[in-house]
């Protein structure tokens, strides 16, 4: 499963087969192998790709002893990719080429404390017939005496967003190596400037 790491730049257009795609820009590599696990000494094949150098001072002393173990330059992100095992000490967007199926996962933009109707959607209370102020509540959590609780996993108000995010499916447009740019058809989640990890997909043949 080959993957690499990279920021989400933001969203523009391409032309292709003259109709106006819209794409999301994410510059990705090179990522540095950080480390190399194998299923005799760990119990299972990965690689550990680093991505975005960071000053050695904002590290803690385990962190920068990982680095210097492995004779790498400190990294800001480590992401484990199990079952693949890149060649080369430096993993670039040329591993992937256009028209590629990919999925993208990143961490969704936090929107704070939100109620019901915004967090999962729910349809409210009804507008009229006795119902006062309380139009967007959720309404019943549960029942009378038994089971005299909330069930757990009930759906109610809460943090949302600020979760991550898989989406699968999405279409590698272009590659453009000498800029380390990917250019994926459509959205892919998180805010720009925010880590994104871009995977071959299995689910739709991917690699």
């Amino acid at each position: 499963m080959k993957g690499i790491l990279g920021t989400k730049v933001g969203m523009t257009q391409v032309w292709r087969d003259e109709r106006l795609v819209p794409v999301t820009v994410v510059l990705a590599g090179p990522c540095p192998v950080v480390q190399r696990k194998t299923g005799e000494r760990d119990g299972y094949d990965a690689v550990q790709l680093g991505w975005d150098d960071v000053p050695a001072k904002r590290l803690t002393k385990p962190a920068l002893g990982h680095f210097e173990a492995n004779g790498v330059a400190p990294q800001r992100h480590l992401v484990e990719l199990r079952d693949f095992a890149p060649e080369e000490d430096a993993v670039t967007v040329s591993i992937f080429e256009g028209g590629e199926t990919i999925d993208v996962t990143g961490t969704s933009k936090g929107r704070g404390t939100a109620g019901t109707m915004k967090r999962w959607g729910f349809g409210g209370l009804p507008a009229t017939h006795g119902t006062k102020k309380k139009h967007r509540a959720v309404g019943s959590i549960g029942t009378g005496k038994t089971p005299g609780r909330v069930y757990k996993g009930r759906k109610m108000a809460g943090r949302t967003g600020a979760r991550p995010v898989t989406t699968v499916g999405l279409e590698v447009v272009e590659v453009r190596p000498d800029d380390n740019l990917l250019l994926i058809k459509g959205a892919v989640p998180g805010a720009n400037g925010s880590l994104v990890v871009v995977k071959g997909s299995a689910r739709k043949g991917g690699a």
